[in-house]
């Protein structure tokens, strides 16, 4: 069953850490990909200095001042796309970053677009992820409660808090457990 708008309408630490075990989907002409969320981050706007929203509104980050539910894309190295779940009400500038997945459904296809053969590869990070599924820049902004990418109900599963990857620069920040992973999957990002 497809996530309700009111799932996202909540702080963005709930939201990463119950989206560990629901089912993310793109429908796109070439075909259905999906995948369970296994790893994610929470970035909680103003108090966070690891969030692309702590300075405050750009161009860039206007999305995350609206209601939670819709996709934030950005290019990270200008080379990989990351994809991005707004998350709480408007004018509360929270996202999720989804980090890693266990593939699912179009298994061929996503072993198409990342021209790879190996399961753990396809979507064993945030950029492997979007490849994967299909997710280009257009996506930003998409309603998670459309057709073309959604979020289902799926499995329940054993979840863990850690520190974040990647965002030393963050100072306190750095330090938060506000990664949330599926307890002993394989298709971490990062043990």
């Amino acid at each position: 069953m497809k996530l309700e708008r009111k799932f996202y309408l909540r702080d963005g630490l709930t939201v990463a850490r119950e989206l560990i075990g629901k089912k993310i989907i793109t429908n796109l002409p070439e075909g259905l990909t999906s995948g369970i969320i296994i790893e994610t981050e929470a970035y909680m706007g103003t108090v966070d200095a690891a969030s692309h929203a702590y300075r405050g509104k750009t161009e860039r980050t206007k999305i995350f001042y609206g209601a939670g539910g819709f996709v934030y894309v950005y290019l990270i190295y200008g080379m990989y796309l990351c994809t991005n779940v707004i998350a709480n009400v408007e004018n509360v500038p929270e996202a999720v970053l989804i980090r890693a997945l266990e593939p699912v459904d179009g298994v061929e296809l996503m072993k198409s677009r990342r021209n790879k053969n190996n399961l753990r590869d396809l979507c064993s990070g945030p950029g492997k992820l979007s490849q994967s599924l299909g997710i280009t820049k257009n996506f930003y902004g998409a309603d998670l409660c459309g057709e073309e990418i959604f979020i289902e109900t799926a499995e329940n599963l054993k979840v863990e808090a850690t520190k974040r990857i990647n965002i030393d620069y963050a100072g306190e920040a750095a330090n938060y457990f506000w990664r949330f992973v599926a307890a002993g999957n394989k298709f971490l990002s990062v043990k």
